[in-house]
């Protein structure tokens, strides 16, 4: 006699539950057919044996994908769960509409094990009829894709184990209020911010709102990466952890996840976005909007950990924009490390469990949104959004913008970095860093971010077709032989190069001239901080080359001191040799100082790395330096080598203005304080009369963002309230006479690039 096999179904007409028989019938042929929920598992032998399955509903393929339109919808039809009377005729017209999904079988009696084992606070039955809605979900999946991979039942599997229970106890003691009460407020906060995904609504979500960038932009990715992230998913959860540029990140992102059949990222953002109708279709979409405030609301921690635990355990891949907002200035804003340390406090609750981290790099040509970003970041407010916003900006997105790139960076398993990162209270911030860093190696040099680089650090005047290339010759040749992941060189030259002019000049950012005998282009002067937007993506691959450039001037004008020892090539990498060891050794001192001054600005990676990075630049630099005793001589006969690739003057030039500003604000305050928001708001005055002075060199530096890194730097040296300084007046006079010796260095680098006009041969500025 065999054993008896129950099989479980939801079956909800009669088409479906023929479809569930027939299988059954192949299957196992002498089996029971009941809906779980009419069982009553408690009384069923130890031996039986329980196989849970699920009628499937596959839409029609449409462009070779089979998803719900929004047709479908508004015609009141759902192919997904058809209406029962309509079944037998779809069945009849597309035989392989209707399949049957069977999880993996499991018996009474090992169901009884898992359930003792694993102490879930839920009865013996409710815990069977999730394991089978589980174990179907999953069957279901190997027939409609993993792009369709959604959780189910969150908030029962939470709040019902044993994990959960003994946690909401642990903080119920701490707040001195009754288990049950805490129990009860942190379920009620996970409905309130858990996704309750369906597939039906993804499919509605992206029918809608890939409108919002798929006529603006082409969108590319590193295929190679995808294919290797998608093993990597087979054995660890996700996280991708995006640069954020616009709203329509998520959208590109999980478009380009979707055609290569990757679950569904669950994405956490701010609640600001959550207005009607876009917060409840987002929400069923996989969006989890969260408060973003809440260290105050113990149990809205205590919810959110285990929400992030389950997650991370159950292996669905996460995503939110670790910046904490949109890029005001082009480049990487400063990581924002709450969230990241929810996920680290939900990883120590795992044991064996890991995830990793996928930096992520998503870069547009251009983007609608920029002059409002860049009004934003000059002094101006923000438009809450709204129903209304989202009409005008979907109407914004009609035109075509020219092509997004998504690229990743390392994957990084989270436990090996933050082993690596150490313990300490800098652990997570190092962590961070280590992602910011990688999703800048990753960013590719746009041809718009490149010819904004140029233009800006260009002579403020017009320029021929031909001058432009000139400029441009350098900077492509330097990209080529860093390896930098930079623009197709055709767009940069002749006619691809008037194509990219063209794209910036219907942005506004450029304008031109044909009257005369040949055209002419120019950056729009009230639009310099639009260009310095697109500049800013790409800034970071520079600045390395720039640092090392400042260091060399140092050593030629005799700023640096130090001995005549040739030093070593392995000293590259290591700890700075002592003073009488070199004078590149000095060098290397004075390039630590100038990273010090721009660590609020830019990620660099650890001084070792650091350095070795700088030897790098010094090999392209002065190919040979490592045997050569430097002389103040030879240090300045290798910048004159390369006036046309000097880089210092146009990448650092605003973040030394901006420190200007921040440091005299400070000088004139004498030994007082302000609060930070009016502190900033009276930089962007000063900073707006010292432009209209001619005193800033870059316009582009009057900018909220980059005060606010000023501030950074002047708090972190104890500038601000005077923490560990004798002297406060004397200490913020010190520092601006130091960002006045910067500054004056860019100005030498400058003079020496105006020894090669633009558009002149060496020939021609000899005679």
């Amino acid at each position: 006699m065999t054993d008896p096999v129950l099989v479980l179904t939801k079956a909800r007409t009669s088409c479906e539950m023929q479809a569930v028989s027939e299988w059954a019938a192949d299957a196992y042929p002498d089996a029971e057919i009941r809906p779980g929920s009419e069982v009553d598992f408690e009384e069923l032998p130890p031996e039986t044996l329980l196989v849970p399955v699920r009628p499937v509903w596959l839409p029609a393929a449409r462009q070779g994908e089979r998803r719900v339109t929004l047709g479908d919808v508004l015609v009141l039809s759902n192919p997904r769960r058809p209406l029962g009377p309509m079944q037998p005729i779809i069945r009849k017209r597309r035989p392989d509409a209707l399949r049957v999904a069977a999880g993996e079988p499991a018996t009474i009696a090992q169901l009884r094990d898992r359930h003792d084992r694993e102490q879930v606070a839920s009865s013996f039955d409710e815990f069977v009829r999730l394991q089978a809605s589980i174990s179907a979900e999953r069957a279901e999946r190997q027939i409609v894709g993993d792009r369709y991979k959604v959780p189910r039942l969150v908030a029962e599997q939470i709040s019902s184990s044993a994990r959960f229970r003994a946690g909401a106890a642990e903080l119920a003691a701490e707040l001195g209020r009754p288990t049950d009460a805490v129990v009860a407020e942190a379920i009620d906060k996970l409905s309130g911010f858990v996704a309750t995904q369906s597939r039906l609504m993804r499919d509605i979500f992206s029918a809608t709102f890939d409108r919002l960038h798929e006529r603006a932009w082409n969108v590319s990715v590193d295929v190679d990466t995808l294919n290797s992230l998608r093993k990597l998913n087979k054995k660890t959860g996700l996280i991708f952890l995006p640069s954020h540029r616009s709203y329509v990140d998520p959208l590109v992102l999980a478009k380009v996840l979707r055609s290569n059949d990757f679950p569904p990222n669950l994405v956490l953002g701010g609640n600001n976005l959550s207005f009607w109708p876009v917060g409840p279709i987002a929400r069923r979409s996989g969006m989890i909007f969260i408060r973003r405030k809440f260290g105050a609301d113990p149990v809205y921690k205590f919810a959110m950990r285990s929400y992030l635990a389950y997650i991370i355990e159950k292996r669905f891949n996460l995503e939110w924009y670790i910046e904490g907002g949109r890029s005001r200035t082009g480049k990487l804003r400063r990581p924002m490390l709450g969230l990241l340390r929810y996920v680290v406090d939900a990883l120590d609750q795992l044991e064996d469990v890991d995830v990793t981290i996928v930096p992520t790099s998503i870069v547009y040509d251009q983007l609608h949104e920029v002059g409002a970003i860049a009004a934003e970041d000059a002094g101006g407010v923000k438009k809450p959004e709204s129903v209304g916003w989202l009409l005008r900006y979907a109407k914004a997105q009609r035109d075509y913008l020219g092509e997004a790139r998504v690229r990743f960076g390392r994957p990084l398993s989270l436990r090996e970095t933050l082993a690596e990162a150490g313990e300490g209270s800098a652990q997570l911030e190092k962590v961070a860093f280590r992602v910011m860093d990688e999703i800048n190696s990753a960013t590719p040099i746009t041809a718009t971010s490149l010819v904004g680089f140029a233009g800006l650090g260009a002579r403020d005047r017009a320029y021929t077709l031909s001058e432009i290339e000139a400029v441009l010759a350098p900077l492509l040749d330097y990209i080529d032989q860093r390896g930098l992941p930079g623009p197709d060189p055709s767009l940069c030259r002749g006619v691809g190069l008037i194509q990219t002019l063209r794209v910036l000049a219907g942005n506004g950012v450029v304008a031109t001239y044909e009257g005369g005998s040949e055209q002419v282009w120019w950056i729009v002067p009230e639009n310099r901080a639009v260009a310095a937007y697109y500049r800013n993506g790409a800034i970071h691959h520079f600045v390395d080359r720039a640092i090392v450039e400042m260091g060399l001037l140092a050593l030629a004008e005799g700023e640096v001191q130090a001995g005549s020892t040739p030093i070593r090539s392995d000293h590259v990498g290591s700890t700075p040799p002592s003073p009488d060891e070199g004078l590149l050794a000095a060098a290397q001192r004075e390039a630590l100082r100038i990273r010090d001054l721009l660590k609020f600005e830019f990620f660099f990676p650890p001084k070792q790395e650091f350095l070795h990075r700088l030897g790098v630049e010094l090999d392209l630099l002065a190919p040979g330096w490592r045997e050569v005793t430097p002389s103040q001589e030879w240090t300045y006969e290798m910048l004159h080598r390369h006036t046309g690739a000097l880089f210092a003057r146009r990448t650092l030039q605003p973040f030394f203005d901006a420190q200007l500003v921040v440091a005299t604000k400070l000088v004139e305050l004498g030994n007082t304080a302000r609060e930070k928001d009016t502190f900033i708001k009276d930089c962007l005055g000063l900073g707006r009369q010292l432009d209209l002075q001619g005193v800033l060199r870059s316009k582009d530096s009057v900018s909220k963002d980059l005060y606010d890194g000023g501030y950074r730097l002047a708090d972190n040296r104890g500038l601000i309230h005077g923490e560990g300084v004798v002297d406060l007046r004397v200490a913020r006079q010190n520092w601006l006479d130091e960002v006045e010796l910067m500054r004056d260095r860019l100005a030498r680098i400058a003079a020496i690039e105006d020894l090669q006009p633009v558009g002149r041969t060496d020939e021609e500025v000899a005679r």
